[in-house]
């Protein structure tokens, strides 16, 4: 099958980089011509695992190609794809400018019959947008349909989420586009859902609301465990095995980052009050959310008194492991807040620093865990990256000014941080000194 993908960010890219390795013809089209100079080197825009040797595996057999001319991907296709930003506004809404733009460029080269596919997140209603732009900018009067096929990838994992997705929505307006996207997924020989159009841009918000709303529920949890006595980790497990539960996203910590979950719940929102809906669950999940990296510095100035002049090392600072994405992360705003009390900040990340970098450049960035630990009052696990877990403790002890250890993300026992001699807090926990 031919196939068009207009945007190379994390969907688009690895959406084309995975449609190619199934034997498809693939051409990705992106308007920043340096970002395509890069990835035809074979340099990423982004820190995916194992995309980058997809890349170039598929380039080398001839079925992946990347151009900055929409017209070539468009007459090529049989299939257009659209996976492009859709920024939050100041009140929430999604910015739609990428997706109008993309759409009057689709129609201004349509010359047979297409399915175009919206895979960007975007607000109820808009695969009616989309179709009313293309007909109005299609002056041929050219047949074509919008699809809306959500995606749901976790960065760091998604080239698995793509190959092995736990289900693949298709909102298709007719038999004919339905039959085109079931053909083109049926290698991959998971679950399909049918739906109409509007159902599926609703599916999308509805996940990521629902798995918001459980990691802040489960930090809501650790709040009373802190205060009663309890271990939020017991706790989680006992819910978790619950079949209706289920254990995931269910890990308290400093909340949830990235460019999805925030933003799709804002969207939610303002969707929500347009149709003169109740908004309070969303609203709670955010406001929860946000408050937990303030609670992680009030505990380190409550341990710590005044933090002015104070040297603290941060370890993290992508918003997960297995990504240099450093959007919506918590460890710039436990950082800003840091800074802003008079703290000396050094920090360090596997993938992350030279984004960080750019946003934060009074900070001292170092080339290892034990440099960030050397001589600070204290040692910040902000995310939860796997080296994180097999430090040597001991030499973390011994460089730290005090063996003062704060634990975002709860990948430390309690008991022994304490044998150690660790002054621990962690999240929800009873803590160690």
């Amino acid at each position: 099958m031919n196939i068009c993908i207009i945007g190379t960010g994390y969907v688009g890219l690895v959406t084309g980089a995975v449609f190619a390795d199934l034997g498809n013809n693939v051409i990705c089209v992106d308007n920043d011509a340096e970002k395509i100079g890069m990835i035809t080197r074979g340099v990423m825009p982004i820190y995916e695992p194992g995309l980058e040797e997809m890349v170039e595996r598929n380039v080398d057999d001839g079925r992946l190609a990347f151009t900055t001319d929409l017209g070539e991907g468009v007459r090529m296709a049989d299939m257009i794809f659209i996976a492009v930003g859709t920024p939050a506004g100041p009140n929430g809404e999604p910015v739609l400018t990428n997706i109008v733009e993309v759409a009057k460029g689709i129609a201004r080269h349509l010359d047979r019959y297409k399915v175009i596919v919206n895979k960007s997140t975007v607000p109820i209603g808009t695969g009616d947008l989309l179709r009313q732009i293309i007909k109005e900018n299609c002056e041929n009067g050219t047949d074509f349909d919008v699809v809306s096929n959500p995606e749901f990838l976790r960065e760091g994992s998604a080239i698995h989420d793509t190959l092995y997705p736990d289900r693949i929505v298709i909102g298709a307006p007719s038999q004919a586009s339905a039959m085109k996207l079931l053909e083109l997924y049926a290698p991959l020989e998971r679950p399909m859902l049918l739906t109409d159009v509007t159902s599926a841009e609703i599916i999308k918000y509805a996940s990521n609301a629902f798995l918001a709303m459980k990691i802040s529920f489960i930090n809501a949890i650790a709040e009373i465990c802190e205060t009663a006595g309890g271990d939020i980790v017991q706790v989680a497990k006992g819910i978790g095995y619950d079949s209706r539960i289920g254990g995931h996203f269910l890990q308290a910590g400093l909340g949830f980052g990235g460019s999805c979950f925030g933003k799709d719940i804002k969207a939610l929102i303002h969707t929500s009050e347009r149709l003169g809906c109740n908004s309070d669950l969303f609203r709670a999940t955010l406001a929860i959310n946000d408050d937990q990296p303030n609670r992680f510095v009030n505990r380190l100035k409550n341990v710590l008194g005044s933090l002015s002049g104070k040297t603290i090392g941060v370890l993290g600072l992508a918003f997960k492991p297995n990504t240099d994405d450093i959007r919506d992360a918590r460890s710039i705003e436990v950082i800003n807040r840091l800074l802003g009390d008079g703290a000396h900040v050094k920090a360090y990340d596997p993938v992350a620093t030279e984004n960080c970098r750019r946003v934060l450049p009074q900070v001292a960035y170092v080339e290892n865990p034990y440099e960030a630990a050397r001589d600070a009052f204290a040692l910040l696990i902000v995310t939860e990256w796997n080296e994180f877990r097999f430090l040597d403790l001991d030499r973390i002890k011994d460089l730290l000014k005090r063996p003062l250890v704060l634990d975002g993300r709860n990948i430390y026992d309690p008991q022994k941080m304490a044998r150690l001699g660790f002054e621990y807090y962690c999240v929800g926990r009873r803590t160690a000194k």
